[in-house]
């Protein structure tokens, strides 16, 4: 969504698919928000999933849905069995004023506060609801902030529900306890909670009520963050943490009595079979993809803007000690990441495609 990457009717969408894919040095798979009329021929065009807001997102291009408007898509979309529909699951039951009048907009809590747990827990209850009238569709939570869902999740799950869930690297790694006034490279939707909520997540993780772990990548340019504002209220929500994903869940696993099978089962194990990808990816076998990671687990590296990997350095985690580091990356066979060299070393060939 950072990128504006709207969705594409027809012969337009096939053609920005050629377009882009010989421009890639990772894989895709396009999840684009659309209209009743057009989701049919975009499932056909290759479409994989559909990601929808229940919330206002703050971008012109991804307005919300509303409950009418999902049984319109559920109903299209039910018998499609390599289609799921995605959510940003919170849900206002009325719009309301981000924060008080007289309320610190510099302040973590002033966020928290404006964006509860209830509003996760009411977005999920619909979801499970609107699930019951059309069982055979696939639903998906996307990163997953409170902890209250839990025993509703684990309710649906238990009813046969197909729904599957993920949370994040800042959910697991980080706490609003500790976040400082003024920053907002902090903030993003929904917001990091306390630490008994974090602990909580870690739980669902080992008990299989949450499937997976990413990295909700939304970067932006730095003006968008408000920095040098220290206006967490108004800032653009979004945390970039791509690249040092594994080093996080590893430094921050290891507290909690987490492997690297664990690590591998949430962030590609799972992924995989979520995207339906699972015959040709998340294990090292015989007529499977070569994509391989060489990790180093005794390293301890500093989190610098020179370390991070992407265009907008702008992230929480800068300053920060990780444990473990990935030492090259290959995919499909093909060295597409060295630590000394970094991403598109010399021998790399983009190889990107639609999947």
């Amino acid at each position: 969504m950072g990128r504006i990457l709207v969705w594409y009717p027809g012969g337009s969408f096939r053609r920005n698919n050629h377009c882009r894919r010989h421009a890639l040095e990772f894989n895709t798979s396009y999840l684009i928000p659309a209209n009743q009329g057009h989701l049919i021929p975009l499932v056909e065009a290759g479409v994989k999933g559909f990601k929808c807001f229940l919330i206002e997102s703050g971008v012109e291009e991804f307005p919300c849905v509303s409950e009418s408007d999902l049984h319109a898509s559920m109903r299209l979309l039910q018998d499609l069995p390599s289609t799921t529909l995605l959510f940003h699951a919170e849900l206002e039951a009325e719009p309301r004023s981000t924060s008080e009048p007289n309320s610190d907009c510099t302040s973590y809590s002033t966020f928290l506060q404006s964006r509860p747990q209830q509003l996760e827990i009411d977005a999920i209850t619909l979801i499970i609801n609107l699930q019951k009238s059309y069982p055979s569709l696939r639903c998906h939570i996307v990163h997953l902030s409170a902890a209250s869902a839990l025993p509703i999740i684990k309710a649906a799950r238990a009813s046969g529900a197909k729904l599957t869930v993920e949370t994040c690297f800042h959910y697991l790694c980080l706490s609003s306890n500790d976040i400082p006034s003024g920053r907002p490279e902090f903030k993003c939707c929904p917001p990091i909670r306390e630490p008994g909520n974090r602990d909580a997540l870690w739980a669902a993780l080992k008990d299989g009520t949450i499937d997976c772990v990413v990295s909700d990548h939304s970067p932006c340019i730095a003006e968008l963050k408000l920095l040098d504002k220290g206006d967490i209220m108004g800032a653009w929500g979004g945390i970039s943490s791509l690249g040092i994903g594994l080093s996080l869940l590893c430094t921050e696993g290891r507290k909690r009595g987490v492997t690297l099978d664990d690590i591998i089962r949430w962030t590609s194990v799972n992924t995989a079979k979520h995207a339906g990808l699972d015959h040709v990816k998340g294990k090292l076998a015989k007529g499977y993809d070569a994509d391989i990671v060489f990790w180093n687990p005794d390293v301890e590296t500093e989190i610098t803007e020179d370390s991070l990997n992407f265009k907008n350095k702008v992230s929480p985690y800068v300053g920060m000690k990780l444990q473990g580091r990935v030492e090259k990356t290959f995919l499909r066979g093909s060295l597409a990441y060295d630590w000394r060299n970094g991403v598109g070393t010399p021998d790399f060939i983009a190889t990107g495609t639609l999947i």
